[in-house]
C-alpha cells in the first residue's frame, strides 16, 4: 500500500493535531494511519481527501497501481533521416493507421506562449488578454523537469510561469520577492531560513554528459585535463559550476588546465546541447539533460532538487495545487521515466 498522508499533510503545513480535529479522530489515529498500522474507513478517508484538497486515490494507492507495467508501442519516425537514441523523449501520434514518432525540437521551433509584447519604453507591455493572476505562480530554477510540473499544474487550472535561472540566482529572486518559488540544488539554507519552507522536488544525479559511446573516455575530473577534450562550463552560482569547482579542487588541478573551462552555457539543456551539436565533448549537467538529447551520462553526485518558498504562501490555493502535483502518481511516473529521477521523496517537506 502506498500511503502519502504524512507527505501531503506536511506539504499543506497542517499539524497532526489540527488534521485530527477537523477529521473527527484522535491524533494517535492520524499517526497510525500515516504509519500504515491502521486503515481509515471510507468516511474518514473522504474527509482526509476533502480537508487536504486532494483525492483519496492520491492519498492511498495499491503498489501495483503506483508502478504499473509501462505500455510499449512501436512507431515509425516522422523524419526517416532522424535516428532516435535509447532513452530519448518522444511523442507518438496515431495518424490514421500509422503510429508516428516525433522527436522534440532541440531548440524552440515555435513562438513562445506570451501575454503581449513589450512597448517602446521597455517597461510596459501591450496585452493580448488579461491573465488570471490569482491562479498564476512564477517559479524560477534550472531543472529541465520543471516543465513537466508546469504542464501537470496547468491541467488542474494553475498557470505556472517558468523563469530560467541557476540555483543561487533563483534564491536571490525569492529573497527579493520577485518570484513565488525558487528551484535549487545547492541544498543550502537561505538567509532568514525560518521564513521559508523547503519541499523536495526529486532526487537526481549530476555527472558528465558525453557523446554516445563516450569516445574520449571521460570518467573523472583528471580526464578533463586531456587537451583533446573540449569542455563547456556553467556560470557562477549554478550547482553544476559548484560541482565542477569541487572536482577540480579534489583532483589538485587548476581550472585553466581544462580546455573550455571559461566557456559558459546558461543551463543544463544548453550545456548538453553543446555536446549534442559537437561544439563540446563534455559538460556537467543533470542526467535528464543527457536523456533529452540521447547522450551518455557518467554519474558523479546524487543531489536533491528542492522547491523553496515562503511559509506564508503554503495556504495559497495555487501553491497547494502545485505541491499536490508532486504527490500524484501520474506525474511521478512521468518524472521517473522521462527525467530518470528518484521520486521516492517528492513532496516531502525538509525545512
Amino acid at each position: 500500500m502506498i500511503n502519502r498522508l504524512a507527505v501531503t499533510r506536511k506539504a499543506r503545513g497542517i499539524s497532526a493535531i489540527e488534521l485530527a480535529s477537523q477529521v473527527g479522530v484522535t491524533r494517535q489515529a492520524i499517526y497510525a494511519i500515516e504509519a500504515g498500522t491502521y486503515m481509515p474507513n471510507t468516511v474518514v478517508a473522504l474527509r482526509l481527501g476533502r480537508i487536504l484538497d486532494t483525492s483519496v486515490e492520491d492519498l492511498f494507492a495499491l503498489e501495483d497501481e503506483e508502478n504499473p507495467a509501462g505500455e510499449v508501442r512501436t512507431f515509425e519516425p516522422l523524419d526517416d533521416s532522424y535516428s532516435f537514441e535509447p532513452g530519448e523523449p518522444i511523442q507518438i501520434c496515431q495518424v490514421g493507421r500509422r503510429a508516428i514518432g516525433v522527436a522534440p525540437s532541440p531548440f524552440p521551433a515555435w513562438l513562445p506562449v506570451a501575454d503581449g509584447v513589450v512597448g517602446d519604453s521597455g517597461k510596459s507591455a501591450s496585452m493580448a488578454g488579461e491573465p488570471d493572476d490569482s491562479n498564476r505562480l512564477l517559479i524560477a530554477g534550472c531543472d529541465p523537469a520543471l516543465s513537466l510540473l508546469a504542464r501537470h499544474a496547468r491541467e488542474t487550472g494553475i498557470d505556472v510561469i517558468l523563469a530560467s535561472g541557476n540555483s543561487a540566482r533563483s534564491l536571490e529572486w525569492l529573497r527579493a520577492g520577485k518570484i513565488d518559488v525558487a528551484g535549487s540544488h545547492l541544498n543550502d539554507p537561505i538567509a532568514g531560513g525560518r521564513a521559508f519552507s523547503v519541499v523536495t522536488f526529486a532526487l537526481w544525479e549530476e555527472g558528465f554528459v558525453v557523446r554516445r559511446g563516450n569516445p574520449k573516455g571521460i570518467r573523472s575530473a583528471a580526464d578533463l585535463a586531456n587537451p583533446r577534450v573540449r569542455f563547456v562550463n556553467r556560470e557562477e552560482g549554478s550547482g553544476s559550476r559548484k560541482l565542477f569547482d569541487s572536482l577540480i579542487e579534489a583532483a589538485g588541478m587548476k581550472a585553466s588546465r581544462v580546455n573550455g573551462s571559461g566557456t559558459i552555457e546558461p543551463g543544463h539543456l544548453a550545456a548538453a546541447w553543446a555536446v549534442a551539436s559537437d561544439a563540446a565533448d563534455c559538460c556537467i549537467a543533470a542526467g535528464s539533460a543527457a536523456r533529452r538529447y540521447g547522450l551518455d551520462f557518467v554519474p558523479i553526485a546524487a543531489e536533491r532538487f528542492e522547491l523553496v518558498l515562503h511559509k506564508r504562501d503554503l495556504t495559497r490555493k495555487a501553491v497547494r495545487g502545485v505541491l499536490d502535483v508532486l504527490n500524484r502518481a501520474r506525474f511521478r511516473r512521468e518524472l521517473e521515466m522521462i527525467a530518470g529521477y528518484d521520486v521516492s521523496r517528492a513532496g516531502e517537506t525538509v525545512g
